[in-house]
């Protein structure tokens, strides 16, 4: 029996999903995107008996990160995100903090991850892919042996992330969103950044970039 557990929380102004991903035995735990209220987060990590290691970052926008460095202070654990997506993390109009709020907010993530990258986090082992698209440094987290896939705002249940914003390509997110529907499992269950859960398989039949691979 599996001992992943995954906790979301619909956090910030536009409902952004953080989850505390955490193993059901050892309470060790990742976080993922967390958007906004801290103070929820750390207290349902407290309430769930939970060690927290790192947080997680799928792509800089203000909805996934403006509770990442209260969360990292409290904790004292590092930020995690893909090396590409510097520039979006420290430039406020990228990130979109600017058009929402008056103080800067930046983050300098503590490790930089890319393309292939196998993390040991939690007691889980996490494989990065590079899914440009809504951002330029956008990426998912997979865990194989759990089928388990964060997609972030890459690829939603029947739909997929916006690409008018700062570093958006609609060319890259259907490439990106491809090859997460070609490479992975169908029973892979799809945590993403917005909405509810999915998996591969509806996928690849009913999302308007799957080309039909169904």
């Amino acid at each position: 029996m599996s001992e992943i557990r995954i906790k979301t929380l619909v956090v910030g102004m536009v409902g952004t999903n953080c989850y505390l991903v955490y193993d059901h035995e050892t309470k060790r735990a990742a976080v993922i995107d967390p958007g906004d209220g801290a103070g929820q987060i750390a207290n349902m990590a407290v309430s769930l008996g939970l060690k927290p290691e790192a947080i997680l970052l799928t792509h800089g926008h203000f909805d996934h990160i403006m509770a990442a460095k209260e969360l990292k202070e409290t904790w004292n654990v590092p930020i995690y995100a893909c090396e590409k997506e510097i520039d979006v993390l420290t430039d406020g109009q990228k990130s979109l903090v600017a058009g929402y709020f008056r103080e800067p907010y930046t983050i300098t993530p503590d490790v930089t991850v890319k393309e292939g990258d196998e993390l040991s986090i939690a007691g889980f082992t996490w494989k990065v892919f590079e899914t440009p698209g809504h951002t330029i440094g956008s990426c998912c987290y997979y865990i194989e042996k759990e089928e388990v896939l964060f997609s972030g705002d890459t690829l939603f249940a029947g739909s997929y992330g916006r690409t008018d914003f700062p570093t958006g390509s609609g060319r890259q997110i259907a490439e990106s969103v491809r090859r997460l529907l070609s490479t992975l499992p169908d029973d892979t269950m799809v945590y993403p950044g917005h909405m509810d859960t999915t998996t591969i398989g509806f996928e690849k039949k009913y999302n308007p970039l799957s080309g039909a691979m169904g």
